[in-house]
């Protein structure tokens, strides 16, 4: 039977535990795998080497739970709704009304967190082992519903340009960065390359939040300027791009970063989806990085030799990326004009703290009351279908025949 769906999620996670997909590592690596083990306050915690235990997050784990009954420890995962099996999610995502979900990997034990691990060619085979599970183990019980993004090395452009490929080939639709192509949090011509190489492919652009400047990566620059030098740098303190993003959230960085590349005049059909950045502070935030981005580009220039982009750092948030938004977020509704309808894409975050599963059918009327029926859609389901190359009638669709039978 025919199943009208409310929306479509643009952000939702996996909040699977490493052995899920680690199993699929070559033997000579698997000792450097995280994996599960009991946290000595209670619940699960993750072990990797080269970082703390790592006390799996409440925040991450809440769907199903209720305000009153959520506790900030002794949280297992296997406990919450949204960490099963992918027959398990379709059945999910119909009690709550959603047609399909965009799946982002757990991204506070992930991606950053794999990264702990020193061996290169251990840390790749993690990627790939993820990559590989996700596309041929879980999406694949139903790729209409379940659009996995392959995951993204932090290690090098050659490491980017092969797992892109790979994820080419396993059908994925869309790739998550963590990083720039290059592997650093901070862009570099080179990374042109694997831009040019992805829209070729038709492959989706997200990163989520921000690049992850955590841990080793925080001393990284935010830019290298043609002409900077220690004497110079030591007497400017912050160049253009610190100075544009100075009044944001730390997605701001890495909006200014991509912006003063340049990447978007070389490359200007280039989207790219920037999910769960909050997006109520983001006109504000345009606003001021014109205002900085002129007062100075104008010595960047000079003294560091500083190429800017051809336009206001407005205009190319307005062209070029896409942004997420969740039912708290009424102000990002009302301030919609200042970065477009089409731009706007509704997420549930499952099964995060912000979600409202399986009840979301009541928050997003809220947070869509206003909004004339044109762009209702567009926000609910148009947008985030039109960006991933969706089926354009996800709303009005048949349950799976895998989610229609789980008990």
């Amino acid at each position: 039977m025919a199943t009208q769906y409310d929306f479509v999620s643009s952000d939702t996670h996996l909040e699977v535990l490493p052995e899920r997909w680690s199993g699929r590592v070559d033997a000579k690596y698997r000792g450097h795998m995280p994996r599960t083990v009991p946290h000595p306050n209670g619940g699960d915690a993750l072990y990797i080497e080269g970082a703390p235990l790592f006390q799996v997050a409440f925040l991450d784990l809440r769907a199903g739970r209720t305000n009153e009954d959520s506790r900030p420890f002794d949280v297992k995962v296997e406990d919450t709704a949204g960490v099963g099996p992918a027959e398990q999610r379709l059945q999910e995502q119909d009690q709550d009304g959603c047609a399909a979900e965009v799946l982002f990997p757990n991204m506070q034990a992930g991606p950053g967190f794999w990264r702990n691990i020193r061996d290169n060619d251990a840390y790749l085979a993690a990627i790939r082992a993820f990559n590989d599970w996700l596309a041929e183990e879980y999406c694949a019980v139903d790729p209409r519903r379940l659009l996995g993004l392959g995951v993204m090395p932090m290690s090098t452009l050659q490491d980017s340009l092969a797992e892109l490929e790979h994820c080419a080939k396993l059908g994925f639709k869309g790739i998550v960065l963590s990083a720039f192509p290059n592997g650093k949090v901070y862009p570099l011509a080179e990374d042109d390359r694997f831009w040019k190489a992805a829209m070729d492919m038709n492959m989706r652009l997200t990163v989520h939040v921000a690049f992850d400047r955590n841990g080793d990566r925080a001393d990284q620059p935010t830019f290298i300027y043609p002409d900077e030098n220690p004497e110079i740098m030591s007497k400017v303190k912050r160049g253009v791009v610190d100075e544009m993003s100075r009044l944001g959230l730390r997605s701001a960085t890495s909006f200014s970063q991509m912006i003063a590349s340049g990447v978007f005049d070389r490359l200007p059909d280039m989207r790219i989806f920037f999910a769960e950045t909050r997006l109520g502070w983001i006109p504000f935030w345009m606003n001021e990085a014109d205002f900085w981005f002129e007062r100075h580009r104008h010595w960047s220039q000079r003294y560091l030799g500083f190429q800017p982009p051809k336009r206001k750092p407005s205009e190319y948030m307005k062209d070029h990326f896409l942004f997420s938004v969740q039912g708290p977020e009424l102000v990002a509704i009302e301030l919609r004009d200042h970065v477009g309808v089409d731009h706007i894409m509704f997420a549930t975050d499952f099964p995060h703290i912000e979600c409202e599963w399986p009840n979301t059918k009541p928050s997003l009327e809220a947070l869509t009351a206003s909004l004339p029926p044109e762009e209702k859609y567009k926000i609910v389901a148009g947008n985030v279908i039109d960006y991933f190359d969706m089926d354009p009638d996800m709303l009005n669709d048949t349950p799976s025949q895998a989610g229609s039978s789980v008990a």
